[in-house]
């Protein structure tokens, strides 16, 4: 019976929308523990420009999935479905109420519907060849050559990207299926999920977002996000690393290399996150039974917190 199954809430919405600022007060007053469901805050040393909530925001609240894997590790949405399934079980089983947080749409699918991806283990002699093939033809050449064998890959992956072009053609050679058809395509599982999902998304007016958008990586640089990727540099990383290709750390980098300008780094990671929010909110509408709410300028987090205890509680 759906009654018996225990309640999971999932708080989403696009990048700056403020699920931070509710989801610590909310977790308190549902006695909760957070599961980050955030695709770039599972790298260790990658804070500030992630936005990840720091030791001081959590207030005590307990988050998981946070600085899972070194910059340098993969970590695929498999990875994440399989961590977030034992830690939401060992959450529920100390008798605390699960508070997913996040703007991943891939991981938040990947747990409500469940689909089945091929985990496939890395083959480094392949990956040693499609390296090779790199250094001789060049990165766009073999880009082309995804293109034209994955193209729905290919669409989600930038031809700077060096390790996830990679990896994608890596196991369309070991396998004989698209990449694609391990992360977007694998069908949903047929069998009744043990949970309730309570999906709650926060959004807000274009024009508020966009200047959330535009306070946050200016605050963001001033929290000292350059001197946080020159110390994943320093620390190994060549700044080809996957999370390191992605929105903001791109632009830092070439920023430190002296390719470009803070002020021009500064217009492009503004730009781009903008954009990215709209992918996000594009995705987020695909999605089913989301229980949207309205986070304007000037609205109180305590009171989007009280107003979301009071609908969680009214679903049976």
């Amino acid at each position: 019976m759906s009654e018996s199954k225990p309640k999971i809430l999932i708080l989403l919405g696009p990048t700056a929308v403020g699920k931070t600022a509710v989801s610590i007060p909310l977790a308190r007053s549902l006695e909760a523990e957070i599961i980050s469901a955030d695709s770039r805050q599972v790298y260790v040393g990658l804070d500030i420009g992630t936005a990840k909530p720091t030791a001081s925001e959590r207030g005590g609240v307990v988050h998981h999935l946070l600085d899972v894997v070194d910059p340098r590790a993969d970590f695929t949405v498999a990875d994440f479905q399989r961590l977030a399934f034992e830690t939401i079980e060992e959450i529920l089983k100390r008798g605390k109420q699960v508070l997913i947080v996040g703007g991943t749409g891939l991981y938040i699918r990947a747990l409500i519907d469940r689909p089945s991806f091929h985990d496939q283990p890395p083959n480094p002699r392949l990956r040693r060849e499609i390296l090779e093939e790199i250094a001789d033809r060049g990165a766009q050449a073999v880009y082309d050559e995804l293109v034209s064998i994955d193209p729905a890959a290919a669409k989600k992956i930038h031809p700077n990207n060096i390790p996830r072009m990679v990896r994608a053609i890596e196991v369309i050679r070991a396998t004989g299926r698209p990449f694609s058809e391990g992360v977007e395509r694998d069908r949903e599982s047929t069998e009744e999920s043990p949970y309730r999902w309570i999906l709650i998304g926060l959004d807000t007016d274009r024009e508020s977002l966009y200047e959330r958008i535009n306070h946050r990586v200016v605050s963001m640089i001033h929290s000292g996000w350059i001197d946080e990727v020159r110390g994943v540099l320093e620390s190994g990383c060549c700044g080809d690393e996957r999370p390191l290709t992605g929105l903001g750390y791109r632009d830092i980098i070439s920023h430190i290399r002296g390719e470009q300008s803070l002020d021009t780094a500064l217009e492009l990671i503004g730009r781009d996150t903008r954009r990215f929010a709209k992918r996000q909110m594009t995705y987020f509408r695909r999605l089913k039974g989301i229980h949207w709410m309205d986070m304007s300028a000037g609205t109180n987090p305590q009171d989007m917190v009280e107003s979301i205890r009071t609908l969680f509680s009214e679903i049976i």
